[in-house]
């Protein structure tokens, strides 16, 4: 087994040691984490680790870790982090439900994570779905490969027309606004959404369009509704697409029941978090509703998918890649090695929710603050004052 954590090592004479559990994407990261005199050890293994292979990766002395959605980080991995002289743990990622935030705490361990590089990339990659789910790209794609083309037929692949449906929000934060207003503006869409938060901008947004439809002659957007409830999104709108944070209230907040209450022909998007749906009750809807459809990037065992899921023509999947832009993914291991970094060096926490000066300036220009770490304010850390933006 030693022989899969193969490790990299890059600046060996750096005075702070940082562990890297998974290959990264660009080289931005690395070039933060040598300026702040750090050696990173980099794992070369691309499979799942388990617990003890992270705490031996760990070893006697570790300031600081970059890792993954993948893993589990608890109280045991905590502890071990801080016996080894450990202050700061951050995702490449911008959701932590893998990380038991208060186990951190209680080790003075800082955790951070990466948000503000994937809204577009995240949002495009649900409009993908919708689109490859309404138009049966990937049905189309298989007959074509499997030679079965032999003549046009007029009912041949029909899929479903977005102009002028209904689009259905679930959880209207960045991400979910995009999505709307990509679908609004591209396919003159109505809107229905539901957040326990009104979107004031989103709203304006919509409400702006639909005035310039109406000054061009063109019909306006007929539908711009905040509803009181999810059940009301899901029996209205033709397409789903689920964009809430995972927690206690939202963990199977699609299961059977809300299914059905769904259009027969509905699309279902989920690029949030797997467990948001119930997999088992998705496939069984799937099965007993040809026309219904669904587009998903994640899944409630990721890796592994339930059985029958593969199965279904009517369901899209792909492997978690809804960040998966060069720039996105580079952004995003570049304010991973950034929080670490400023950690190490004492810096204050940033304040503002523009994180690109991490993302874009050079490196020696930064600024001297760490991008985002979710327990700052129960560790007493400082705040960067007035960032300049």
């Amino acid at each position: 087994m030693a022989s899969l954590l193969e490790m990299k090592t890059y600046n060996p004479q750096g005075r702070r040691r940082v562990l890297v559990t998974k290959p990264l994407v660009g080289r931005r990261w690395l070039d933060i984490l040598i300026a702040a005199d750090c050696r990173v050890d980099q794992i070369l293994y691309r499979g799942m680790l388990t617990e003890d292979q992270i705490i031996n990766a760990i070893g006697s002395r570790c300031d600081g870790v970059v890792g993954q959605l993948t893993e589990n980080w608890d109280e045991k991995l905590f502890s071990a982090l801080k016996r080894a002289g450990g202050k700061v743990y951050t995702n490449v990622a911008v959701g932590f439900d893998n990380v038991k935030v208060e186990a951190a705490t209680d080790q003075g361990i800082a955790v951070g994570n990466t948000p503000g590089v994937l809204t577009e990339a995240t949002a495009e990659m649900a409009v993908s779905l919708i689109l490859s789910t309404a138009r049966r790209v990937v049905e189309a794609d298989k007959f074509m490969r499997a030679d079965k083309y032999d003549i046009w037929l007029p009912d041949l692949f029909i899929g479903k027309l977005l102009h002028g449906k209904t689009i259905g929000i679930i959880g209207a934060g960045r991400i979910g606004s995009s999505v709307a207003l990509t679908m609004v503006r591209g396919f003159n869409m109505n809107l229905t959404y539901f957040d326990k938060y009104q979107n004031k901008r989103m709203e304006n947004a919509v409400e702006k369009y639909s005035t310039y439809l109406a000054s061009c002659g063109e019909q306006p957007i007929r539908r711009l509704i905040r509803a009181g409830s999810v059940d009301e999104v899901l029996r209205t709108a033709d397409i789903v697409s689920l964009h809430p944070n995972l927690d206690k209230t939202t963990f199977h907040l699609m299961n059977s029941e809300r299914l059905q209450m769904m259009k027969k022909d509905a699309i279902l998007i989920n690029c949030a978090r797997g467990p948001v749906i119930d997999e088992v009750a998705l496939v069984q809807h799937c099965r007993e509703n040809k026309e219904f459809y669904a587009g998903l990037d994640v899944f409630e065992d990721e890796p592994k998918m339930k059985p029958g899921l593969k199965d279904l023509d009517n369901v899209i999947v792909v492997p978690h890649i809804a960040s998966a832009t060069m720039w996105t993914r580079t952004g995003m291991c570049a304010l991973a090695a950034a929080n670490v970094a400023s950690i190490l060096q004492g810096y204050p926490v940033w304040t503002s929710p523009n994180v690109i000066p991490f993302v874009d300036d050079p490196v020696a220009s930064m600024p001297k603050a760490a991008p985002s770490i979710v327990n700052a304010k129960a560790l007493g850390l400082a705040s960067h004052a007035n960032p300049k933006l």
